[in-house]
């Protein structure tokens, strides 16, 4: 076996109409002063409101930021790392989708009254140094796994994206919330269910740095992703299915934190970069291409996912048998789920696809961990072939 190290956020509180308790969460963490990162989407929508009356009677300050972008700017978060300053916020919770919780990630690291650090000086691994404020996550959608995971990625210029990647990063509790899904439209469902399902299986074929526990969590959280992920979808009361889903996306994160992802996630950013399309949609568009692409090496890997993929459904065969049918099913989520298939049903020209080639090789933070090299010939191949 070989050497591994493994790392994930210090407690997981799973449990449906937990948020309400989000204030003595944080007082038990030690906050007077809490700062709530979300977006407008989510402000518009009130999930907030039920968790917010529980401040005062904790007797705690709060106050909410509620203007994070998708895809957030540099700017976003240097407005976010003022507001925490001005406030003395002792306490950062993260309430949203990735963006929030990213953007949450680096306010609890930059507002620390110790920070010497610029957010420029943390892009790339293992950067950032010294201490972060106490941090809770509460994801609202299951798919990012942001909870559990040391990364945020940060927009940099028009068309460009940075990561931040430090175990510092990881929050001190992750509080999955069932009823906070049960809003969510079909689309957003399909999309973050997806994304959460590539961070599982690019997790288990990573290259450098799979290993058995990242390997058990990628497995289990496959299994329950297929297993609830119709039902999130075209029944989205269903609570004990959007349960299932947080902690899929959830254990999915913990897996791909240590055994990162590749060459779908390194497709999928210039699709974001340029045309704006959401994360979880991009990986769906490119995911069956790129595992295509991948089985030359990776089939027996893919066989092995198979049964958690398809269960009953899935027919006995060969290695190259299984990995087929493990692809294909997965080629037929997007359509199942009412989401486009095509880079052209989302607006991506064809004449955009050789810069989105020359793009994707600048991830190779990520292709570094694909089961086959890609080269720029390949990812154009690809992108063609999604087109």
């Amino acid at each position: 076996m070989q050497s591994f190290s493994f790392a994930s956020t210090a407690q997981i509180l799973c449990e449906a109409g937990a948020a309400v308790h989000l204030a003595r969460l944080c007082r038990e963490r030690g906050a007077r002063s809490v700062l709530i990162v979300t977006d407008p989407g989510l402000a518009r929508l009130g999930l907030l409101e039920p968790s917010l009356p529980g401040f005062a009677e904790q007797g705690l300050a709060v106050q909410v930021f509620d203007q994070v972008l998708a895809d957030p700017p540099q700017a976003c978060v240097l407005e976010v790392v003022q507001l925490a300053r001005a406030m003395q916020a002792d306490a950062i919770v993260g309430f949203g989708g990735g963006s929030s919780m990213d953007v949450a990630k680096l306010v609890a690291l930059l507002a620390h009254p110790h920070c010497q650090q610029a957010l420029s000086d943390l892009y790339g691994v293992d950067q950032a140094k010294g201490r972060r404020l106490p941090l809770i996550q509460v994801p609202t959608t299951a798919g990012t796994g942001s909870e559990v995971t040391p990364i945020a990625i940060v927009t940099t210029s028009e068309h460009t994206k940075m990561g931040v990647v430090s175990t510092l990063l990881l929050p001190d509790l992750a509080l999955l919330d069932a009823d906070l899904t049960v809003g969510l439209p079909p689309a957003v469902t399909a999309a973050t269910g997806i994304d959460a399902m590539v961070h599982a299986i690019e997790a288990y074929t990573s290259k450098l740095k799979r290993n058995p526990l990242s390997n058990l969590l990628a497995r289990e959280a496959l299994h329950m992703l297929a297993s609830n992920l119709d039902q999130a979808v075209h029944n989205g009361s269903n609570r004990e299915a959007r349960q299932a889903m947080l902690l899929g996306a959830c254990l999915a994160g913990q897996a791909f934190a240590n055994a990162p992802v590749a060459a779908v996630h390194a497709l999928a950013y210039p699709l974001g970069g340029h045309f704006h399309i959401p994360h979880g949609l991009s990986n769906a568009l490119v995911l069956p291409h790129v595992l295509r692409f991948n089985a030359e090496v990776a089939a027996p890997l893919y066989a092995q996912l198979a049964p958690l993929l398809l269960g009953e459904r899935l027919r006995p065969g060969d290695t190259r048998s299984l990995s087929e049918q493990f692809v294909s099913e997965l080629a037929e989520l997007s359509p199942r789920c009412g989401l486009p298939t095509r880079l052209r049903d989302a607006g991506v020209p064809e004449s955009s696809l050789a810069q989105l080639a020359r793009d994707a090789m600048l991830q190779q933070r990520l292709l570094v961990n694909n089961p086959r090299e890609v080269s720029e010939a390949d990812a154009l191949m690809i992108y063609r072939q999604a087109y």
